[in-house]
């Protein structure tokens, strides 16, 4: 089967309602992407860790839609911005879709990822580039941590540099379950994993089996705390979530680190750190251990009178 593309620049104000429209006059699929995309004037959309943006548009808006190419394009516009209320009808112009393997097209915009010193995370249809390294085997998924956002890289460098054989680990928000796979592969025991998400539990559970750790133990909340660890303290806590539901937790975390150990905070924009790190306060003197692209990893030990030191390097 072959396809055409139709492509429509609108203002912001027209672009969601404009997608919406053309699907129902028969588009096969709908995208938006940044008109002014390679210039100057690019507007890049950023959300925090799991939080998609309130409206994904741009002030100088392309709309693409996918069609067949024996479809009549100019039919699927017209009654699309007669949906919408447009006065006149918008100008288009439409582009030929190869025939490809989609799977394949799909797979080759996924790379290995290195991260730290020794940690890669590959998809399956790759290859190891180092098989030495500690390799985790992860495919791109629901549920948020591949390794590609900077909040969950800083974590996983700092498990890497801070590895814990014996100690116990809390993942707190663990999506993909990726954290809790990298403290286990570097020694950790017992290590459990905590998501408000059960398809996030589900896939965390697929990907602990695939990377050969089944020991991990993931919960929704409600079950974690009727389990053996209700009450548990660990030496390590992580949590990559977002600034405001941190904060809200600062006496729940806080409470699940044990005397000495450690908790590690992602999910922060370096702007939002001094307001975090007050908010932990009163159980744990914090600091920003690494910044990566605007975020930051903060980190602090109970019982201690100072933060500690940030990375060096």
């Amino acid at each position: 089967m072959s396809w055409n593309e139709i492509v429509i620049e609108v203002a912001r104000e027209h672009a969601e309602a404009l997608s919406d429209a053309l699907m129902e006059a028969g588009a096969l699929s709908v995208s938006v992407e940044d008109a002014d995309e390679g210039t100057e004037a690019e507007q890049p959309l950023f959300g925090e860790p799991g939080m998609e943006p309130k409206e994904a548009a741009w002030e100088h808006s392309r709309v693409v839609a996918l069609a067949d190419v024996d479809a009549d394009h100019s039919f699927i516009v017209a009654a699309a911005a007669q949906a919408v209320g447009l006065k006149s009808l918008p100008a288009y112009t439409t582009r030929s879709v190869a025939d490809e393997d989609w799977v394949r097209l799909t797979q080759s915009q996924f790379e290995p990822i290195h991260i730290g010193k020794n940690i890669w995370v590959v998809p399956s249809w790759h290859e190891a580039p180092d098989p030495s390294a500690l390799i985790l085997e992860l495919d791109p998924g629901l549920a948020f941590g591949t390794g590609s956002h900077p909040t969950t890289r800083l974590c996983m460098e700092w498990l890497e540099a801070h590895p814990a054989p014996g100690k116990t680990v809390l993942d707190y928000g663990c999506g993909s379950g990726i954290l809790a796979i990298v403290a286990r592969k570097l020694g950790a025991a017992p290590v459990a994993g905590v998501d408000i998400d059960p398809q996030a539990i589900e896939s965390a559970r697929d990907n602990a089996v695939r990377n050969k750790v089944e020991d991990i133990e993931y919960f929704v909340p409600d079950d974690f705390a009727q389990s053996a660890h209700a009450g548990a303290q660990f030496d390590i806590v992580v949590a990559n979530i977002l600034s405001s539901p941190l904060k809200l937790m600062a006496p729940m975390l806080s409470g699940r680190v044990a005397d000495g150990g450690a908790l590690v905070l992602s999910g922060v924009l370096a702007r939002q750190a001094d307001e975090v790190a007050a908010a932990y306060a009163p159980f744990i003197q914090l600091s920003v251990w690494a910044e990566h692209e605007g975020w930051v990893a903060l980190y602090g030990r109970k019982g201690s009178d100072s933060a500690p030191a940030p990375r060096q390097g």
